[in-house]
């Protein structure tokens, strides 16, 4: 077990607060003030790890705080105290949980080993509105005509891989979609250059809280932050307002840089995927390899 004296774990719980703060800060006043945030607010409405456990730092499974005592860290039922300090202890993930786990990880596993896609051009926002009088950010305006929309979705091949994407689609745009994508096709059908794939690192890395690292979980939190930003500034709707540039795939040169920027996001989104998946293993290995008459098979 790696363990980590005082001075840097206190140091580490600093750090975590340091860079969280703000944002949780931000996402507070803006509804306190009744602001709604078409790119923000979906990380916190879509991904639902509240902010009070956003907050909650943790070092992950397999890392010993030497000299903590109850009261120095988080979520205390979920730690266990020895003489030497504090753990997270990864026996105390219910048995429940542990096919969820087990089933996150061949999902990761089958995305990172598959070749990526990069010829989306972040066509989904514009099926979410396509042929449709109601639009899911009604406070902010299109930057193009519905009749203008719904002309470009038909001219090009929609080919959206993602589930929880699709299912937003109106139902004039689900056949227009050459994939079918199911929740049951998750793992048959997600690919790494797809932008939702990488913001749900952040999912997968929040719902194993505590027993994924607040490092793995920033990091995957800012790079869902950079894929939502990306998605919204390719969409149909004009954010200029609140300082966000639109990538107008509707050109050439905007699938261009739609493409570039997402070659650059899917390579940072594999560095995150690995170290989330080498902890969630790190998690499973240790109640697989102690208590065998506890593990669950992966679901179909």
């Amino acid at each position: 077990m790696k363990v980590l004296v005082k001075e840097l774990w206190r140091q580490e719980i600093a750090r975590h607060a340091e860079e969280i703060e703000p944002w949780l800060s931000a996402h507070a006043q803006r509804r306190a003030e009744g602001r709604k945030h078409p790119v923000y607010d979906f990380l916190f409405e879509y991904y639902s790890h509240r902010p009070a456990r956003l907050r909650e730092w943790s070092p992950g499974v397999g890392v010993l705080l030497e000299g903590a005592r109850c009261g120095d860290v988080f979520e205390h039922e979920v730690w266990r105290f020895e003489q030497r300090g504090a753990f997270v202890d990864a026996h105390a993930l219910p048995v429940q949980r542990r096919e969820s786990l087990l089933w996150v990880i061949s999902l990761l596993e089958a995305i990172d080993g598959r070749t990526p896609f990069f010829g989306c051009h972040g066509l989904h926002e514009w099926a979410m509105v396509y042929e449709s009088e109601e639009v899911r950010h009604a406070d902010f305006p299109l930057r193009l005509s519905r009749g203008e929309i719904a002309e470009f979705v038909r001219l090009r091949e929609v080919r959206c891989s993602h589930f929880d994407a699709f299912r937003f689609f109106t139902e004039a745009a689900r056949p227009l979609n050459v994939l079918k994508p199911t929740a049951e096709r998750r793992l048959e059908l997600e690919q790494p250059g797809c932008v939702h794939v990488a913001m749900d690192n952040y999912k997968w890395a929040t719902k194993f809280h505590p027993w994924v690292s607040s490092a793995t979980q920033r990091a995957a939190l800012w790079l869902a932050v950079r894929a939502r930003e990306l998605d919204m500034r390719a969409s149909p709707y004009d954010l200029r307002g609140l300082g966000f540039e639109p990538i107008c795939i509707e050109t050439t040169a905007g699938r261009e840089e739609y493409v570039r920027q997402q070659k650059a996001l899917a390579a940072e989104a594999a560095g995150v995927r690995r170290a989330l998946l080498g902890e969630l293993r790190a998690a499973a290995s240790l109640w697989m390899a102690e208590k065998p008459d506890e593990t669950v098979a992966v679901a179909d």
